[in-house]
């Protein structure tokens, strides 16, 4: 059986096909550019600010509604002396009613705001770098633009310095007037003494 060779004219198939998550640097770019200018507005300030007041608020109510409510309970028990004695007393009702979900000091409040800022500096830089290299592209843009600029006006300086050059050795216009204008007064100059010559005497 003759063996396969491989041929460079031809595309060779994938060998191994790798199962990895999709991963597109652009689309993330740009959700932290959304999300590093999303935090620069009032927009950002006033609903932080709105959230954590009503967090505290609804916390501290019902913290204090759920932990400061008091009711009597009747313990009755058997001594040693086979007596029963009842005793009543004045015990916090935790039991009933809504209870708080982050009780002071609010310890879950802090771990989204320390979430928050672990996952918002590293948006915040990817943003910068991503705007540091849209300003490097755009000077170098703008040099190269200068430069041809630069160019084409030392270019069009030359061409009109040649054209000037050439120029004086060319009569212009104006030139060929001053000297067909002083022709013809010459000529009548000359015709002038010719004609009081020619006329006859009286």
């Amino acid at each position: 059986m003759a063996r396969t060779r491989f041929r460079l004219d031809q595309p060779v198939a994938p060998r191994r096909v790798t199962l990895r998550p999709g991963y597109d640097p652009e689309a993330f770019g740009r959700f932290a550019e959304r999300f590093a200018r999303f935090m620069g507005t009032a927009k950002f300030v006033v609903y932080m600010t709105a959230i954590v007041i009503l967090w505290v608020a609804y916390n501290l109510f019902v913290g204090i509604r759920y932990y400061h409510t008091h009711h009597d309970c009747t313990i009755t028990r058997v001594t040693a002396d086979n007596e029963i004695v009842t005793t009543t007393r004045n015990i916090p009702r935790c039991q009933q009613g809504l209870k708080p979900f982050d009780p002071y000091p609010f310890i879950l409040l802090n771990l989204f705001f320390s979430t928050q800022a672990s996952y918002a500096a590293p948006l915040i830089l990817l943003a910068q770098n991503r705007q540091a290299d849209r300003d490097r592209v755009q000077m170098e843009e703008d040099r190269a633009r200068a430069e041809r600029n630069i160019a084409d006006t030392e270019y069009l300086t030359r061409e009109v310095a040649a054209i000037r050059i050439a120029l004086g050795d060319v009569a212009t216009r104006d030139f060929v007037r001053d000297e067909l204008r002083r022709l013809l007064e010459e000529f009548e100059e000359r015709r002038e003494p010719a004609t009081r010559e020619g006329e006859p005497h009286r």
